[in-house]
């Protein structure tokens, strides 16, 4: 009897152990991107982000393009705040175009330095909003990286803040050639890893592990501390005669699901239409095909766990989920994103 009770301890004691080790057991931190032009987010959203990220925003401030007609860099789509966000801690994100550094010259690229310094500290001074850290979103080439970089280092002194650079999955594999920028933390954007195809059957173009495969193994050797963004969204992809149309967001599931518009074909993710018809604005002609790429807890599982085989657990990193503005509660649950971010 009392050899009995002490193989039934034994045998809960290894299960617990089992399912503690099994257990996701990161210790990153969660936080959300919002890139729409007005910010407000409302209360589900405000909702998630304080149980997931406790209030760790990534807010994009403003662009940075060419304008032509000037032939001079120039902020579009600057921020407005309907919201106070003073007592959030909120990372501003500032995008600029590679075709904004392939026209401007060295002298330009202080001016541009100090005029995005001065935007930027006006907009936070209005808002009342004390930042330490700017992070830039800027896919650099070969021919723009010196400019780029001559940028960040520039923008670095006059600012005295912490910077930090988005990363894409080639600049990871090939950053002898297109070089680490000069800031003190770098972001992998994990998504847009693969071309967006008019051919139904080509995969998900948003992430698919096949494309990541090619690239994250050289993570371990990256000259910069990273985090991680990681997908919230999903997009359809408008096909007519086996062209590329557009990308839209708008156009979901919900959208091309009604029967009355759309007929499924042989790949349960690629949508026909019955007749021509408009839609949120949107031109559609019969016959056109929209192939949906989603993004959801599976996929997000799936990416992180491909992902964290090749990054150390012991440095400190945030996971950021691209993005709140357009989160839907419907898909994805607090539980799950801190489930998927705990896999770091």
């Amino acid at each position: 009897m009392k050899y009995s009770f002490f193989l039934l301890r034994l045998c809960l004691l290894l299960s617990f152990a089992f399912l503690t080790s099994c257990s996701p057991s990161g210790k990153a931190d969660t936080a959300f991107y919002y890139w729409k032009q007005s910010f407000s987010l409302a209360q589900p959203q405000q909702e998630v982000l304080e149980k997931v990220a406790a209030h760790k925003l990534y807010l994009r401030f403003f662009d940075i393009k060419w304008n032509t007609k000037e032939n001079r860099a120039y902020p579009e789509a600057v921020i407005n705040f309907t919201q106070k966000i003073s007592a959030w801690q909120v990372t501003p994100v500032i995008f600029i175009t590679n075709q904004t550094f392939e026209k401007l010259t060295l002298q330009g690229i202080d001016s541009l330095a100090e005029h995005t310094q001065r935007l930027l500290s006006k907009l936070s001074t209005d808002q009342q909003l004390n930042y330490q850290q700017v992070q830039f979103d800027c896919d650099w080439s070969l021919g723009t990286k010196d400019k780029y970089f001559h940028f960040l280092k520039t923008f670095k002194a006059i600012s005295n803040k912490s910077l930090e650079a988005t990363i894409r999955l080639h600049q990871i594999k090939y950053q002898i050639r297109t070089g680490v920028p000069p800031v003190d933390r770098g972001i992998l954007m994990f998504y847009n890893m693969g071309k967006i195809s008019a051919k139904p059957d080509d995969p998900n173009s948003i992430y698919n592990s096949n494309d990541a495969a090619n690239y994250i193994s050289h993570l371990p050797k990256y000259l910069l501390p990273l985090d991680i963004a990681l997908p919230l969204f999903s997009w359809s992809i408008h096909i007519r005669h086996g062209q590329v149309i557009q990308v839209y967001g708008k156009i979901g599931k919900s959208i091309v699901s009604d029967v009355n518009n759309f007929e499924v074909t042989t790949n349960k993710d690629v949508f026909k239409a019955r007749r021509s018809f408009f839609i949120e604005g949107v031109y559609i002609k019969a016959g056109d095909l929209f192939k949906l790429e989603e993004t959801d807890k599976t996929l997000l599982v799936q990416a992180a766990e491909q992902l964290a085989k090749h990054l150390s657990k012991d440095e400190k990193r945030t996971i950021i989920y691209y993005e709140i503005g357009n989160f839907d509660p419907n898909i994805f649950k607090a539980k799950d994103l801190l489930e998927v971010s705990a896999r770091f």
